[in-house]
């Protein structure tokens, strides 16, 4: 059992240790992945609304971003609405928001 569970892991590029934590970091810290994830976060955007909402990302980055993110679980293609967070994804903004938070309190801290 444990090796059909092994066999349908996905594999992200770059992660060498396999370790959860070091696979989801090393996702997270792409460029543009967190940014991705954040835009989506209200609406399904097609893929001109993101690159938008991105401030013109380029497009190649964009479709390899996006393509990462999908092949992980976090982002999936609503037909005629574009890209959305999947559940997955979902939950994964849930535990970014206190972050966000956090990013606010510090702000206001610093005028």
């Amino acid at each position: 059992m444990a090796g059909m569970a092994q066999a349908k892991r996905r594999t992200i590029r770059g992660s060498k240790t396999g370790r959860p934590i070091m696979v989801l970091l090393d996702l997270m810290g792409r460029r543009w992945t967190l940014r991705i994830i954040w835009e989506l976060r209200g609406e399904a955007l097609t893929s001109r609304a993101l690159r938008e909402r991105c401030d013109d990302i380029s497009p190649t980055v964009l479709q390899t971003r996006v393509g990462e993110l999908r092949e992980a679980g976090f982002v999936e293609l609503e037909s005629p609405g574009g890209y959305q967070l999947s559940p997955l994804g979902r939950e994964l903004l849930a535990t970014i928001l206190p972050l966000h938070g956090f990013a606010d309190r510090w702000e206001k801290g610093r005028e």
